[in-house]
């Protein structure tokens, strides 16, 4: 269910909030979690976004939810209740997602991901998120990804720009060079 501006209206409203409140880096962290539980727990998903469970009944399993969280902040708890009331629980994926890209560009932060054959010792990764954030002159916070068809070699993802260095790439590249002669 994208529907990029409603979204945004609510990704906004919360990142002025946290912002304010300066809990922006708790907001990040809880609002993820809880659009990863909803996109993950498919029985949870149908209690909060199926119309045949009423108002109360959703606002209670989310409520149950907040106890097991623990800990909330006030900004992530009111936007949930927020959502539940107008119906609109199931746009949290979508709300996350723009949260994140609008608080990672206030904070000046890129994210990206480094897809490598085997998983890198925490030196590689850190010395790749350093390079990085020399060539892109900004704070890059990376994710990891182990894929055996990359062979050897690494790519990284920055944005919507891509460094491969793999061995999988290198040899496509040597057989195109190879069929053209």
């Amino acid at each position: 269910m994208v529907n990029v501006s409603i979204a945004r209206r609510y990704a906004r409203a919360l990142l002025e909030v946290a912002v304010e409140a300066k809990t922006l880096e708790k907001t990040t962290e809880q609002l993820t979690s809880f659009a990863q539980v909803l996109q993950k727990n498919q029985d949870l998903a149908d209690i909060l976004l199926n119309p045949a469970f009423t108002r109360p009944q959703r606002s209670a399993v989310v409520e149950a939810l907040f106890k097991a969280a623990g800990g909330l902040t006030p900004e992530v708890s009111n936007l949930m209740r927020l959502l539940v009331d107008r119906g609109r629980l199931g746009y949290l994926p979508d709300i996350a997602r723009v949260f994140l890209e609008m608080a990672d560009q206030r904070v000046g932060v890129v994210r990206g991901k480094i897809t490598s054959a085997v998983p890198l010792p925490p030196e590689s990764v850190q010395g790749l998120q350093q390079a990085l954030e020399k060539i892109t002159q900004r704070k890059v916070s990376l994710a990891t990804n182990v894929d055996p068809r990359v062979l050897g070699g690494v790519s990284a993802q920055v944005g919507s720009v891509v460094y491969d260095g793999t061995l999988r790439s290198q040899l496509d590249e040597l057989k195109r060079t190879l069929s053209q002669r």
